[in-house]
């Protein structure tokens, strides 16, 4: 695909940006070079994604946070984008007896976008192999890597001395399943990330435009192994997700349990991001995270729009512009990816804890009065552009002077109590 444009920055003869994976980080990345005046080619083993049909049971949600709509703002994306999604108020939290109870993402007003996609991957210089077996030799001034967790670019780095990677796969897998519609319509209160914690595993379900669910069961690989059979589905689901076994039908739930084994998870790291000033590392080929923040894409996004704003700080000099890509980014990348892997602890366990919630509304009250001392983390992460590792400091900072309020307040209420005791001693 070529992304060239006229209507920007121009010069004698245009720079060539090969952006290898053509998804959303990839395309996004295409445009924001293409603003700049760069002639942009995109490579894509599948077919043109431009072109390609949302197919039936391939949809996948993605949530689009503060980062991501910014990101998109400044190519004249959001407007469209937004237009297509669904809002998001809060996490419902559906009890094992059926009860529901929502904890709201933020303060009024303050929702997260889940939209839906179609699923459809030092001298310049790649040699494709195209589908028919023959070769080409492409020459670019840029290469940028945005072709996924199991990255082509990326494995070339391997190969250079001082790149940094690990690869970490958790014990969990998941599995899909759908809750149709009821007489045309959803099934159950559609602006809600639904939720069933059950301590060491989960499920969720996300809303679709068409009016049904996708219901995601997050459990250890070794709890699907012990479910062998339809009845062991549905005496297993009557034991831990009981009210969800008329919505999702008793049929499909043995079909589709058994239709695809549980699929893995993989967070990656890697550093450096680039190599000279030829190829540089976005998305999932720099920082693959597992799913449970819902950041993987904005924080891929805010990779373009990062990168766009050293491009402007540095004059598009890729010399210094991709070791300053580098530094900046590698620390809010991994930070990401460890506050993915903590949130799914919180979202299957720490939402059921009584402590919890009375230490988000303990929060929620002091960003009130302190609004910009005390801003929850869920708040930091999707509704600011806080560098992602300055909202993990802040957010034990945080945490320190919670424990300080509530041990205060204890220390008071003793104090009070044993005074209270003492002039009873003295009348």
């Amino acid at each position: 695909m070529d992304y060239s444009t006229n209507d920007s920055k121009s010069t004698s003869k245009k720079k060539v940006v090969a952006v290898v994976g053509g998804g959303l980080v990839g395309n996004l990345n295409a445009c924001y070079f293409a603003k700049r005046g760069f002639q942009v080619e995109v490579f894509e083993s599948r077919e043109d994604i431009r072109q390609a049909k949302i197919v039936k049971g391939r949809s996948i949600n993605l949530v689009l946070s503060h980062r991501g709509r910014q990101a998109l703002k400044h190519v004249g994306m959001e407007d469209t984008i937004i237009s297509k999604g669904i809002p998001m108020h809060s996490r419902m939290i559906h009890a094992l007896n059926g009860t529901q109870s929502p904890i709201p993402y933020g303060k009024k007003g303050q929702v997260i976008l889940l939209l839906h996609s179609a699923e459809t991957t030092e001298t310049g210089a790649m040699t494709f192999v195209r589908a028919e077996g023959a070769k080409e030799e492409i020459q670019a001034d840029l290469i940028v890597g945005c072709d996924g967790a199991f990255s082509a670019i990326r494995k070339q780095f391997l190969r250079q001395s001082r790149f940094n990677y690990s690869q970490t796969y958790i014990p969990h897998g998941y599995l899909e399943f759908t809750i149709p519609p009821i007489n045309g319509e959803f099934a159950m209160k559609p602006n809600n990330l639904h939720i069933w914690p059950r301590n060491t595993f989960m499920m969720i379900a996300l809303p679709n435009l068409d009016k049904t669910f996708t219901c995601t069961l997050f459990m250890p690989f070794e709890e699907f192994e012990k479910v062998t059979t339809g009845d062991k589905v549905i005496e297993f689901f009557q034991k831990y997700f009981p009210d969800a076994i008329p919505l999702i039908g008793a049929e499909a739930l043995k079909r589709d349990f058994f239709r695809l084994p549980a699929q893995a998870m993989v967070s990656v790291k890697c550093s450096p991001y680039h190599f000279g000033d030829k190829c540089v590392l976005m998305g999932d080929a720099a920082h693959a995270m597992v799913p449970f923040y819902g950041q993987g894409m904005n924080a891929g996004f805010e990779d373009c729009l990062v990168f766009n704003e050293i491009m402007d700080q540095l004059n598009e000099d890729f010399s210094a512009v991709l070791p300053e890509y580098t530094r900046v980014r590698v620390p809010d990348d991994q930070a990401i990816a460890d506050l993915a892997m903590y949130n799914y602890v919180e979202m299957r366990e720490h939402v059921n804890s009584k402590w919890f919630l009375f230490r988000k509304n303990v929060d929620n009250f002091l960003h009130i009065i302190m609004p910009r001392t005390i801003i929850p983390l869920y708040t930091m992460v999707t509704f600011t552009r806080t560098r992602y590792h300055k909202v993990v400091k802040h957010w034990h900072w945080q945490d320190k002077v919670r424990k300080d309020i509530v041990h205060v307040h204890s220390t008071l209420q003793f104090m009070l109590s044993f005074s209270a005791y003492l002039a009873l001693l003295t009348f």
